[in-house]
């Protein structure tokens, strides 16, 4: 029983396994957050702005399509509102958030 609690002791004055664990118990956790941030924090805010910019740009006459999958050319913008023209005189109104994204003239020759 005695060689038991002299194995729980702390041993005196040698060691320093116990305290002092600082910035090395905190470590793993920095380097974990480091990897979520590049992996997947900043490519989602580097997506988010380029859509931003993508709405800001928008014009008449450019040929988008919704993120419901309507294709068609704009007609009408305001702040919040854009008119799509989808099928000849047959013209939709949606939001401007929704627009998933501008199609190029090179995406529309094949």
């Amino acid at each position: 029983m005695f060689n038991l609690v002299y194995a729980m002791g702390t041993g005196g004055t040698g060691g320093g396994t116990g305290g002092g664990g600082g910035l090395g118990a905190f470590l793993p956790l920095i380097i974990i957050f480091a990897i979520f941030y590049f992996l997947l924090i900043r490519p989602q805010q580097k997506k988010s702005k380029q859509h931003k910019q993508l709405l800001t740009d928008l014009k008449k006459g450019d040929k988008v399509v919704s993120s419901g999958g309507l294709h068609g050319v704009i007609t009408g913008l305001s702040d919040d509102v854009v008119t799509v023209e989808i099928s000849p005189k047959v013209r939709v109104k949606i939001t401007r958030g929704s627009i998933a994204g501008v199609i190029r003239k090179s995406e529309t020759a094949s």
